[in-house]
């Protein structure tokens, strides 16, 4: 019988990770290479964007932090064994909030939708993790930074793979219950890059989830390199080459407003997981669907005008260094709404930011971090300074890819402002630091 409980326990874990793969590198087990095979041979197809490449701050960017290129990743050659005792382990900063972090992953499908990326009538389907206050973490481990056969597939984008580096462990305990002693949490979502996984923001989430947010990060299907799904399934970039950025950001939207539709299953006792995942203990009592704010990087931070324009539940969004696309940029929105960008992006070199600047109505700011990159607001900030040696990057090539601030700075930088905006927007506590520049963050200017 304790044999039978022990099993089951594991399933529910495996589960809440998002993939029995997550498991297995948890509990260090190897896995076969059928277990690590994804559902489609297929490769990753390109695709493009009507944003110049010269552009450091357009889209097709986000996908290649390395400034080499990429060889064609199969997912059916991807290995999750054991990792070596010699592998670089990667170590991302620890959240400066009071509260310890929780986290469970939940698989979501929508039956209204089919997912635009494939042929025939499959229906949408999303993976996401929600990011939580939590108490009493003893007992819950701390999930891994990304499954492990997505975990594989990412490294293998980059040239590298578990036996040379070990993704980082994370500050989220898996399932540990809500602290609910602080009442309902406000929410917000992230969206990434193009082409980037929900993990590619985890500094900034699992920081603001360690301040009292819930923070959901959405993984879209098929326009992401890899999304792990329950049964070691793996899904890649099957978007259509050629396909438009405004197009792309109809898709994000869409999936944002189901997010939220079923955070309101949450809220209401329900449970959305398509394999009714097993949910933290207060969960569903500390979903506050009144405070609802949405931020992304790049192309993410795109898909908040676009989500918010869509979806009026959203009341405050933020907007990483990202363009904007489509029709969003031209319609008048009267909700708040931050522009934060690099040293070398703002009004003054791209219309799109003009643009929404003129249509925000509602309270705005628009600030920008001296000596920061575009990829500067993504966890290749830190991630990829850790790995330089085995990269071949040079001082001179960080630094033109990820700019001249020290990447701990930066992050610490990105933190403080963009809980000082959701503070003030969702919570009504108002912070001096949107008020003007400050001493203690010589690096932040405003743009008037």
């Amino acid at each position: 019988m304790n044999h039978r409980r022990l099993r089951h326990r594991r399933r529910l874990i495996a589960i809440s990770v998002g993939s029995a793969g997550a498991l297995a590198a948890v509990l260090g087990v190897g896995l076969t290479s059928a277990m690590a095979t994804g559902s489609s041979s297929a490769t990753p197809a390109p695709s493009a964007s009507s944003s110049a490449t010269t552009t450091p701050w357009a889209p097709e960017n986000d996908e290649k932090p390395l400034g080499q290129k990429k060889a064609a990743v199969h997912p059916q050659t991807l290995s999750a064994d054991r990792k070596a005792a010699s592998a670089l382990q990667l170590k991302i900063p620890a959240p400066s909030g009071k509260y310890s972090v929780g986290m469970v992953g939940l698989h979501l499908v929508d039956k209204t939708r089919t997912d635009p990326y494939v042929s025939g009538s499959t229906s949408r389907e999303l993976m996401v993790s929600l990011w939580y206050p939590a108490t009493s973490t003893s007992g819950h481990y701390k999930a891994p930074y990304m499954p492990s056969i997505s975990g594989a597939h990412f490294l293998a984008t980059r040239g590298l793979s578990p036996q040379l580096v070990t993704l980082p462990t994370t500050a989220g305990h898996v399932l540990a219950p809500v602290n609910t002693a602080l009442g309902k949490l406000p929410v917000l979502l992230y969206s990434t890059g193009l082409h980037s996984d929900r993990a590619m923001g985890t500094a900034l989430v699992q920081d603001l989830a360690s301040r009292g947010y819930l923070v959901v990060t959405v993984d879209h299907t098929h326009d992401a390199n890899e999304v792990q799904f329950p049964g070691s399934r793996l899904e890649v970039n099957r978007m259509p080459a050629g396909t438009h950025s405004s197009d792309t950001l109809k898709v994000r939207a869409a999936d944002i407003k189901f997010v939220i539709n079923q955070l309101k299953t949450l809220s209401t006792g329900g449970n959305p997981d398509a394999g009714h995942a097993t949910l933290p203990t207060g969960l569903t009592k500390s979903v506050d669907m009144t405070k609802i704010g949405m931020f992304g990087w790049s192309l993410g931070g795109g898909a908040v005008a676009t989500s918010m324009q869509l979806d009026s539940r959203i009341a405050a969004g933020a907007n990483l260094d990202g363009q904007f696309f489509g029709s969003a940029q031209n319609k008048d929105l009267k909700r708040p709404f931050m522009l934060f960008s690099s040293g070398s992006h703002n009004r003054n070199n791209d219309s799109s930011w003009r643009n929404m600047w003129s249509h925000l109505k509602g309270y705005k700011v628009d600030i920008k971090l001296k000596g920061a990159a575009h990829l500067s607001f993504s966890d290749n900030e830190w991630m990829v300074a850790q790995e330089a040696r085995l990269l071949g990057l040079s001082q001179a090539q960080l630094q033109q890819q990820y700019g001249t601030i020290d990447p701990t700075r930066a992050i610490a930088v990105q933190r403080v402002y963009l809980a000082a905006f959701f503070d003030q927007e969702l919570l009504k506590k108002h912070s001096t630091l949107l008020d003007g520049t400050s001493s203690k963050y010589p690096e932040i200017s405003f743009v008037p």
